[in-house]
């Protein structure tokens, strides 16, 4: 156990109830006395009986047989790695302060003593010395054993940077434990130890999930309460990643509200039968702690990334070479869909198995192998799990018109680009409020933009404006206006008025991405 970690036991106080009040509480017994000064015999409330409470304690059993089941299973990990105080390491540290919401550089004057070290590197406002060299630093996460000959899955940025990695096992035992293999795109990891006949989980299937299922959450929060369950629901299935900074990281999250805390990552989340449904790893929080919203990997992702760690000790990722958004109720209507589902198209990158299968910018992926595709998550989850070289069907729609394309997957990693999904809120409301340029070679060469990148360029944006709401921002590149070519900032602005008071659906490029983005224009100025 780390040295914040033994400071923040060392802090932990035990509080009393006062005696002048502990004295006056008499639970369950009332005296009455009539007006003769009688008193009458005391009322006692007699516990209920085993009929009157069978569904209670029928789910405590249950929940209760869960618990001694998937608990054995279940392990803290610490870790000791070398790394730069200015980057994100320390195990579940990074979790913390990139997964939390809003936590990277927020203040952590409210935190416990010895609490600090589990929020980040960003807190206190003030200045920081800056160590040359770097420093020794501790992390804490949680793991999973899936194997009983030691296999124990956990996320990426529990063990990320690791030089030593300690196991504590259900029992007590402690040991070593080393990296298998780690896979950022997913932030799965595996970690090995010397043993055997250890009792493992099994993988439960997380496409059956719905919200409103009873959930489990295993864990070692802040490090220190190790073998620590709390029990919640499925709140909503099909998330995206909250936290990405790369669009190409696959989503499917599942959210629920069973406690998770920093600690518990890598953890354990389990249905009612004890089968294990996904890795906890992350929570959104004002605070730093829990606040009713966890994010956990589904098992369809992590452990098919684990059997590849496993077997390869990396993981070779498949890629189509294409931005998406979901289609939606707001942008549907621009695509001549009678469904608001589907994963639309909204770049091809050149020289990719997209781009060499003929799709294009504003296809709607309805199918996968003869499959219904919902969103662009469900479609970017199954192609980055398929293997480079499978052959894939997908039927699209173009125009509103059904077609079949055939396909190779290609090879993330060797092929730079993956299928993602990126799809900022659109906005119903307001004026547009931006400001608009044409892009000349000058503008082009500030922003980075390549030769294929043809439009105008966003120069400004009014704050709390539809185009603010739906993500725009200055240097951003409008290649389309409902669907047409944008060939000019004059061009555009008059076709900003001819829309009216109606839905404008953009094509942006932004930082090497394109995507849809679906904003109402009203009385609009004639900067848009």
């Amino acid at each position: 156990m780390s040295a914040s970690t033994n400071n923040l036991v060392s802090k932990i106080k035990h509080h009393a109830l006062p005696t002048a009040i502990a004295t006056t509480i008499a639970v369950g017994t009332v005296l009455f006395a009539n007006s003769n000064g009688v008193h009458a015999s005391a009322v006692t409330a007699s516990p209920l009986d085993d009929h009157s409470v069978s569904a209670l304690t029928s789910l405590d059993t249950a929940m209760e047989a869960v618990t001694a089941r998937v608990q054995r299973a279940v392990v803290n990990i610490s870790v000791t790695s070398k790394g730069n105080p200015e980057e994100a390491s320390d195990g579940d540290d990074q979790n913390s302060s990139q997964m939390q919401g809003q936590g990277q550089g927020q203040s952590m004057q409210g935190l416990p003593p010895g609490f600090a070290q589990f929020f980040g590197q960003g807190g206190g406002g003030g200045q920081r010395m800056v160590p040359q060299q770097p420093q020794v630093q501790h992390g804490i996460g949680s793991g999973v054993i899936i194997s009983s000959d030691g296999y124990i899955v956990t996320n990426d940025h529990v063990v990320a940077g690791a030089t030593q990695i300690r196991v504590a096992l259900h029992d007590r035992r402690v040991l070593t434990g080393h990296v298998v293999g780690t896979d950022k795109l997913t932030d799965i990891a595996v970690v090995k130890v010397d043993a055997t006949d250890l009792p493992a989980m099994s993988w439960g299937d997380s496409s059956k999930l719905f919200p409103g299922q009873t959930v489990l959450a295993f864990g070692s929060p802040f490090g220190f309460f190790q073998d620590s369950v709390t029990r919640g629901i499925i709140s909503a299935v099909n998330r995206a990643n909250p936290y990405s900074t790369d669009a190409r990281k696959p989503g499917a999250f599942i959210q629920t509200d069973a406690a998770i805390n920093p600690g518990n990552s890598g953890g354990a989340l389990v249905n009612t039968h004890g089968e294990l449904i996904g890795i906890p790893n992350s929570i959104i929080s004002n605070s730093g702690s829990f606040a009713g919203v966890g994010f956990a990997i589904p098992a369809q992702i992590a452990r098919a990334t684990a059997e590849q760690l496993i077997k390869h000790g990396h993981v070779d990722h498949g890629y189509l070479g294409i931005s998406m958004n979901d289609v939606t109720p707001e942008n549907a209507h621009f695509f001549n869909l009678q469904d608001a589902s589907g994963a639309l198209v909204a770049q091809v990158t050149p020289n990719s198995p997209a781009s060499r299968a003929g799709l294009r910018q504003g296809d709607v992926i309805a199918q996968l192998n003869g499959q219904k595709i919902l969103n662009g998550s469900a479609l970017q989850v199954a192609v980055s799990q398929d293997a480079p070289g499978t052959k894939i069907a997908l039927g699209i729609l173009r125009d509103g018109k059904p077609q079949t394309v055939d396909l190779t997957v290609g090879q993330y990693g060797k092929d730079d680009q993956v299928a993602s999904n990126d799809a900022p809120a659109g906005s119903n409301k307001g004026k547009l409020g931006i400001g608009v340029a044409d892009l000349t070679p000058d503008v082009r060469q500030q922003i980075n933009a390549p030769d294929q990148v043809k439009g105008v360029v966003v120069e400004s944006v009014r704050p709390d404006s539809p185009a603010d709401d739906a993500g725009l921002q200055p240097g951003d590149v409008i290649l389309e206006l409902n669907r047409q070519p944008a060939s000019s900032a004059s061009q555009l602005i008059s076709q900003i008025h001819n829309a009216g008071n109606k839905d404008l659906l953009l094509l942006v490029w932004s930082k090497g991405n394109a995507s849809y983005r679906t904003v109402r224009a009203a009385q609009n100025d004639q900067n848009g």
